[in-house]
């Protein structure tokens, strides 16, 4: 069996308040509702403050390890130029791309995977991006919440299947990173507004006009290592509780798309072959794009080293039909577009085409969070 994975969180839980994996899950036959004796303290202090019936079963919320803000959430990120950045990010990492009102940021997976979360101006819009290492979920949100106002978010050290569980530092609300949804506390049933985002390699991220990348401090530009060495073919999710949907491997990787109640996935073992995919989801028409050149930054030490996985795009067609070519992707019209959805040659050059939201995301994680979700495999 492959543990290398798992031990390796515990030289990051020691150095930087990652989860440790000997913390041992809750007792599965403890009630699930209002007792406030749970042993995890801010699952406790949430579970009291919680009016009605919490949002998932508490006994599923278990320690990773670290307190809250363990993991050092971003408040005031040094903002640096692209070609600054250029200097020290490889073009096969990948970051999380974030995009509003005309203003484009790449938060780098190597800077994430420390921190987590990053709390943000974009466009003149709170955004709070994020990716949680353990399900490989990059999701970015309007820290506006709905009927409270700017909050700013924090890593409360607790997962919720596998996934990194959000606090808010006004009411010290949970929220399930995934779906950005309050489970516990005041908030409890508040969904927060997603921001579109994309992981992209950096190679396509650079490329957007005027994109700047942000970053804890400037160090993070000398250093990509990652703690969780080989998490990406480990043989389970780490303190996952709950079934496994059998229909992939946990850790095969998805993308996926929600609207208004529909959520579909495709593999990226699909999305190799096929590297264009058009669909209607809950009404919304997208094109989804696949290419290679993206590495994993869950693989080696080195995230500079990660093996190729590929990346996705997803964007609204605007009523065009897109075909794979060989130097990236054809509208009907002639025109060529990159991954990351920019014209680069053709009657349509330097257009931008609308990002959707959408998550690149461990099987495992996708279908715990969209049970009903269609397949494509």
């Amino acid at each position: 069996m492959k543990r290398l994975a798992l031990a390796a969180l515990v030289l990051l839980t020691a150095c930087s308040g990652a989860p440790d994996p000997g913390a041992q899950p809750a007792d599965s036959s403890a009630p699930s509702a209002r007792a406030t004796d749970h042993p995890v303290p801010i699952v406790a202090e949430a579970l009291a403050a919680t009016a009605g019936e919490p949002g998932v079963d508490v006994t599923e919320i278990l320690s990773g390890g670290p307190p809250p803000d363990g993991i050092p959430a971003v408040d005031d990120p040094v903002i640096v130029p692209a070609d600054e950045a250029d200097e020290s990010l490889v073009e096969s990492e990948q970051v999380l791309l974030v995009e509003h009102e005309g203003e484009a940021r790449a938060y780098p997976l190597r800077s994430l995977v420390r921190h987590e979360i990053v709390n943000d101006v974009l466009g003149g819009l709170p955004v709070a991006a994020t990716w949680c290492p353990l399900c490989n979920t990059g999701v970015a949100f309007d820290r506006n919440v709905p009927g409270g106002g700017v909050t700013t978010f924090g890593v409360s050290g607790t997962l919720y299947r596998s996934a990194m569980v959000m606090f808010d530092r006004e009411t010290r609300s949970l929220w399930a990173q995934p779906s950005g949804t309050a489970v516990l506390g005041e908030r409890t049933g508040t969904r927060l507004s997603l921001v579109s985002s994309s992981i992209l390699p950096w190679s396509e991220a650079r490329a957007v006009p005027g994109v700047t990348v942000a970053l804890a401090d400037r160090s993070e530009l000398d250093a990509a290592t990652n703690p969780y060495q080989g998490y990406d073919t480990s043989d389970e999710p780490f303190l996952f509780r709950g079934r496994i949907d059998p229909r992939l491997p946990a850790f095969e990787r998805v993308a996926g798309v929600s609207f208004d109640g529909d959520a579909r996935a495709w593999s990226y073992a699909l999305l190799a072959q096929e590297r264009v995919v058009t669909a209607t989801v809950g009404g919304q028409p997208l094109v989804m794009f696949w290419a290679s050149g993206s590495s994993s930054a869950l693989d080696t030490r080195d995230i500079t080293e990660g093996r190729e996985i590929g990346a996705t795009g997803v964007y609204e067609p605007d009523g065009q039909s897109f075909t794979a070519d060989p130097e990236g992707f054809r509208s009907g019209d002639g025109t060529l577009w990159s991954l990351g959805g920019l014209a680069v040659s053709g009657p349509q050059e330097g257009e931008q085409l609308e990002r959707l939201p959408s998550q690149d995301a461990f099987w495992f994680a996708w279908a715990a969070f969209n049970p009903e979700t269609v397949l494509t495999s």
